[in-house]
């Protein structure tokens, strides 16, 4: 083991040695007959002081050195910047999954769009959103908003750069609509839950003869001049039937084929087709489960057969008020 006694005194003189030849160096500056001295205390004590120096100096220039600060401040801003950067890779990856959705549907119904952002929506009573363009787009009042899922709505006020969408979930929205497939009739006004609730349509058809059925799809019956709605964009899907004795018309809650809280990129229809799509932009329907079919044969066993007169059930007992 080492002595610690000693270590402690050899360290204690040469502590003692240093302060003196530092104070021999200050008091004969430049020259003099202390020079040399100076000079050896240097050789023996400069390399420590350096290496000293190099580990505390990065720690004073964090703490007081304003370059050091600024610096701190630029890689926090880098840093921010990055993140920012980062997330909004993500939002672009989002939004141009929504936009390849967009493109397919219009390229099946054949509609001539403007693409759009959905940048606001409205905190009040009416179910409405803002877009992020306008009449220099060639947008214009009146014309129907769709998504890669369906109908969204109509534009309703237009200016330079953005645009007003009253949702197809307001209270005073109507869209002429048309049963896929029997071709009936009928109307679709919203129930003004829109963002803030669950998204439900309300069906209405125009004859009281007309059969419906849960799980049947809805499309844009289509306006004259195709404003403010072009004909065969989906509205969705018919979830529950309503019945009542003094009602003239059949009605119906409807399930819309677009998610209203979460709209993100959109398209205004500034040309409709030529042709009428009728039901070709519709999703395919969801193929029903058949339930299976058991049939359950039971046989007697041996030396327990049923007595003449009597029928055998299952396990193969013989039915009460019988005997064997």
């Amino acid at each position: 083991m080492h002595d610690t006694r000693r270590t402690r005194l050899v360290l204690s003189v040469l502590l003692i040695a240093a302060l003196a030849l530092i104070t021999i160096d200050y008091r004969s500056g430049s020259s003099g007959p202390l020079r040399p001295l100076g000079n050896v205390g240097n050789m023996m004590f400069g390399p420590l002081e350096r290496l000293a120096g190099d580990v505390t100096r990065p720690v004073s220039q964090l703490a007081g050195g304003s370059s050091s600060g600024a610096k701190i401040s630029a890689l926090q801003r880098q840093n921010a910047q990055l993140r920012a950067e980062l997330s909004q890779v993500r939002l672009n990856s989002v939004q141009d999954a929504q936009l390849k959705k967009l493109l397919q549907l219009t390229a099946r119904g054949r509609y001539r769009v403007v693409a759009a952002n959905v940048i606001a929506a409205a905190t009040g009573y009416a179910d409405t959103v803002t877009i992020d363009v306008g009449s220099r787009d060639g947008v214009k009042p009146n014309e129907t908003v769709l998504n890669g899922n369906g109908l969204v709505g109509r534009t309703v006020s237009v200016g330079s750069t953005t645009s007003t969408v009253l949702l197809a979930t307001d209270a005073s929205s109507t869209v002429g609509s048309r049963l896929a497939g029997t071709g009936q009739i009928g109307s679709v006004g919203g129930m003004g839950k829109g963002l803030s609730g669950p998204n439900m349509l309300h069906l209405q058809l125009f004859s009281n003869s007309a059969v419906l059925h849960v799980g049947e799809q809805l499309v844009t019956f289509g306006s004259v001049g195709g404003s403010p709605y072009v004909p065969g964009v989906p509205i969705g899907t018919i979830v529950r039937l309503e019945t009542s004795s003094n009602a003239l018309t059949r009605s119906a809650l409807v399930r819309p084929f677009v998610d209203f809280s979460s709209l993100g990129v959109v398209g205004v229809v500034t040309v409709q087709p030529r042709v009428n799509p009728r039901d070709s932009v519709l999703p395919p329907r969801p193929q029903a489960t058949p339930t299976p079919t058991v049939t359950k044969t039971v046989y007697p066993s041996a030396g327990n057969s049923p007595s003449p007169g009597t029928s055998p059930t299952a396990g193969g007992s013989p039915s009460p008020g019988t005997g064997h």
